[in-house]
């Protein structure tokens, strides 16, 4: 609004103007995020923790966006330089900034082909299976409770005509190795989102794209967890933006997982990259299930392709024509569902669940006193591993402790667990609580788990209270 034209006004005129600022300023909203949530969704940036001390570039965060990706902080690298050597310092900086302020945290990423650390170049087989869901497992449970989202594989599918997948040292331990990152990343956190994200997957003709979304049904009709697909969406001549972006969208949704657009940035500058964030928006707008944008990066100088200028505000820190654009698209949006485009038949209407639902043990007489509990497990097997998770149920009192004993099939052994102490590798083993989940009040539940070699399936927990 160019408050410069009240100067020259009369009164009437001011008066006129004031009570069309006022029902303007009462059904749209002057901020990306605060747009976006009105809608029920989110957008969000690109954070890189050593610029949270440029009071420009926290002032546009903290003003105009409700979520935060870190921009490195969580790939691989950053949060385990050194094998079984964890480092969550820069990480937990950007988590802690957003959460203290409102926003939501997506995490990126936890099975890459690069940005790996030298140790896990090196690797290969089942060390570097192993090496994975040991990552996972850890990163995962650090943030437990923090994060809506994880992009747990990134960019696991090959440009080009063929359609299949990258070669990598990851994808050489075996074809099932997304799906072990997948069924992994739940055990660690049954509530958060679980993402699969990739670049060059905009176009709805492009084979990469039909790989992606062939896996993504795949998964849901065996029931591998998998709530979302990140769409990277970085446009520019070489990658434009597709006219059948929204066919894209749609159709990912229609199998039952949300859709986010996770790295948006369109090169180019003035009218035409306004008109593009638009339509991008727009398009995102028109499915229910695109639930939230992320440009990669504040300030065109702030971005990895920094010589095209391909965000919303300029190296000063100014609102470029791309902004109006893109908070214009997101006040007009309307959220209104689409049709899935006739060209994907056999979409399924009931997405099966992304977990098995749980079986309730029968009932057991507490010891005398009313103490005592049960335990119960599950398993997430594939060839040559699995991750078990065992729920631990209060009886009619209260619990200040518990210990839960089995016997591992032969041959199996735990490579690590978490929020257990564990006595035993092999044979008969037994968990112990740590100091945050011993306390479970009467028929309630708490959950550890652990991951391990060989065949889990066939063990019969027993439970007792300390």
């Amino acid at each position: 609004m160019k408050r410069i034209a009240f100067a020259a006004a009369g009164a009437g005129a001011i008066a006129a103007c004031v009570s069309m600022v006022l029902a303007t300023s009462a059904t749209a909203a002057t901020t990306l995020g605060a747009s976006a949530a009105e809608k029920g969704r989110y957008f969000g940036a690109a954070v890189a923790a050593n610029k949270l001390s440029d009071s420009v570039y926290t002032t546009i965060l903290n003003r105009e966006f409700n979520s935060v990706t870190p921009e490195n902080e969580m790939k691989i690298d950053a949060t385990e330089p050194n094998q079984n050597q964890f480092n969550y310092t820069n990480a937990d900086r950007i988590v802690s900034h957003a959460r203290s302020r409102g926003m939501q945290v997506r995490g990126h990423t936890l099975a890459w082909h690069s940005q790996q650390p030298g140790w896990m170049q090196s690797m290969s087989g089942t060390a570097l299976r192993n090496a994975m869901i040991n990552h996972i497992t850890q990163v995962m449970t650090h943030y437990r409770g923090q994060l809506v989202a994880w992009d747990v594989v990134n960019e696991a599918f090959a440009d080009g005509s063929g359609g299949g997948r990258r070669d990598s040292n990851l994808q050489r331990t075996g074809n099932d190795w997304i799906e072990v990152a997948f069924r992994t990343a739940r055990a660690a956190d049954p509530n958060v989102k679980l993402c699969y994200n990739d670049y060059n997957t905009d176009n709805w003709t492009h084979a990469k794209t039909q790989a992606v979304y062939n896996m993504v049904r795949d998964f849901k009709s065996r029931g591998v967890p998998i709530d979302c697909v990140g769409l990277q969406s970085h446009f520019n001549s070489g990658s434009p933006y597709p006219s059948n972006y929204r066919t894209t969208l749609s159709s990912f949704a229609a199998l039952g997982v949300d859709v986010q657009i996770t790295e948006l940035d369109i090169e180019g500058s003035g009218t035409t990259q306004a008109n593009t964030y638009r339509s991008v928006v727009n398009d995102c707008m028109a499915v229910a299930r695109c639930n939230g944008i992320t440009v990669w990066g504040i300030r065109d100088t702030d971005s990895w392709r920094a010589s095209g200028t391909p965000l919303l505000f300029d190296g000063s820190g100014n609102k470029k024509p791309a902004y109006d654009a893109t908070l214009a698209a997101l006040n007009a949006g309307t959220g209104t569902p689409t049709t899935p485009p006739p060209s994907t038949p056999g979409n399924p209407t009931t997405p099966p669940p992304t977990t098995p639902p749980p079986t309730t043990p029968p009932p057991t007489t507490p010891p005398p006193g009313g103490a005592g509990c049960t335990a119960t497990v599950s398993i997430n097997q594939w060839t040559g591993g699995f991750v078990a998770t065992v729920r631990v149920t209060a009886g009619s009192s209260s619990l200040s402790g518990w210990t839960v004993s089995m016997t591992l099939p032969g041959g199996a052994t735990i490579t690590n667990a978490w929020n257990a102490n564990r006595s035993g590798n092999s044979g008969a083993v037994s968990f112990t609580n740590v100091s945050y989940n011993g306390s479970v009040a009467a028929g309630q539940s708490t959950e550890f788990g652990f991951q391990g070699n060989g065949t889990g399936s066939g063990m019969t927990p027993t439970c007792a209270a300390r």
